[in-house]
This record gives structure tokens, C-alpha cells and sequence, in this order.
């Protein structure tokens, strides 16, 4: 499957945007957000998302993103949204000027959950590699694009057919930022079939 930026579809487009084969800007609306009861109880679902789709099983979807977020939960990253109560997105997620959330969250059948690390606040760069392997997927992240660290491997309950992966940025508070996401790219699966213990027998 070629990275082809023609086959990528909005779903809700921020007000100020930049569409190119090389590069993708957006500038983030204010109150916009993707979470859905988990904790909070609230349920946002109004963040810009980008995304293809495709029926591949196994494949690698690649992003540099850059950012200059400065507000609380200021973010962007990659993300698979595949409907308002199932979808996965891997960001930063600005907290303040000490420190910012390296995480992702995954939301099945309505429910969000969140894993996250905290990383410096003056990183304003990361590259993603989203993989799947049929309705499993894993998340990576690096700071050179070259050796990647994981994130998260999960699995989706609808993410077994043809599914939208891409790209998102939003800004939860009365904020906004341009986010900018290059060097896109999609390959063969980077996530490798496991070889350590066994399936148990059925």
C-alpha cells in the first residue's frame, strides 16, 4: 500500500489547514478534543482527524510530527478513528512549562482509557509508527525516526476490516497551535509476529 496523500478524507476540518504531498499544518481550534466517559464522565468528539483507509492487515504508517503547543492539553499525533466510540490516537499532550504527557489512549465501545509517561516540555518533535497486524496494533514513537520505542500494543474489537488510520491535532481548552506532520510514509509491517511463547492450545 503507497502512501497516496489524495486518498486521505476529513473528518471535520479545522478552520486553518495546509494540504501538501510533503507536508500537513494545521492549526488547532479551541474546545476540540477526542475522549469519550472513562473517569471524566465527559464526552468530546469534535477534533479534526485526517485518514485514509484501507483493508490491508499488516502495515506500517510512519509521521514526523512538530508543534508549538504552550496551553494545557494542547496535542497531536497520529490516530485510527474509526467511529465516535472506537478509535486509538498516540500524541504529546502539553501539561505545563515542567513537563508534558507522552501517551495514547484507546477507546473500545465507548470507553477511553489512558497510558502515558512524562517527557520535558520543551520537546516539540516526535515521529509515530502505527502498525497493524489484522485487529491488533501497535504504537511506537521516536525522536529520530530511526530507533522506535513502544508505546502500546492493543487490541479493537470493530478493528478487524477496513479501517482509517492518519493523523489528528486538537486543543481541548481555549487554545490553539499549528501542528505540522511530515515524512509520511506506509510499509510493510515494522511489527514483527511474535516468536517468544506459544499460543495456549484450543
Amino acid at each position: 500500500m503507497a502512501f497516496d496523500i489524495n486518498s486521505f478524507k476529513w473528518t471535520r476540518k479545522p478552520a486553518d489547514y495546509f494540504v501538501s504531498n510533503e507536508k500537513i499544518e494545521i492549526v488547532t481550534n479551541p474546545n476540540t478534543d477526542l475522549w469519550q466517559r472513562t473517569y471524566y464522565h465527559f464526552r468530546n468528539d469534535n477534533a479534526p482527524v485526517f485518514q485514509t483507509e484501507t483493508d490491508d492487515k499488516y502495515f506500517s504508517f510512519i509521521v514526523k510530527t512538530e508543534f508549538d503547543s504552550k496551553h494545557r492539553f494542547d496535542q497531536c499525533g497520529i490516530v485510527m478513528y474509526l467511529d465516535s466510540e472506537n478509535w486509538l490516537k498516540a500524541s504529546i499532550e502539553y501539561e505545563n512549562e515542567d513537563f508534558q504527557h507522552l501517551g495514547s489512549v484507546v477507546t473500545n465501545n465507548g470507553y477511553s482509557d489512558w497510558a502515558t509517561t512524562e517527557i520535558n516540555s520543551d520537546i516539540k518533535s516526535m515521529w509515530y509508527r502505527f502498525s497493524r497486524r489484522e485487529d491488533d496494533y501497535c504504537v511506537e514513537c521516536s525522536d529520530d525516526g530511526i530507533k522506535y520505542k513502544q508505546m502500546r500494543v492493543c487490541h479493537m474489537f470493530n478493528g478487524a476490516g477496513k479501517i482509517r488510520f492518519g493523523i489528528y491535532a486538537c486543543s481541548p481548552e481555549k487554545s490553539s497551535f499549528k501542528a505540522t506532520f511530515t515524512n509520511m510514509e506506509i510499509t510493510e509491517c515494522k511489527w514483527l509476529a511474535h516468536n517468544g511463547q506459544q499460543p495456549d492450545n484450543e
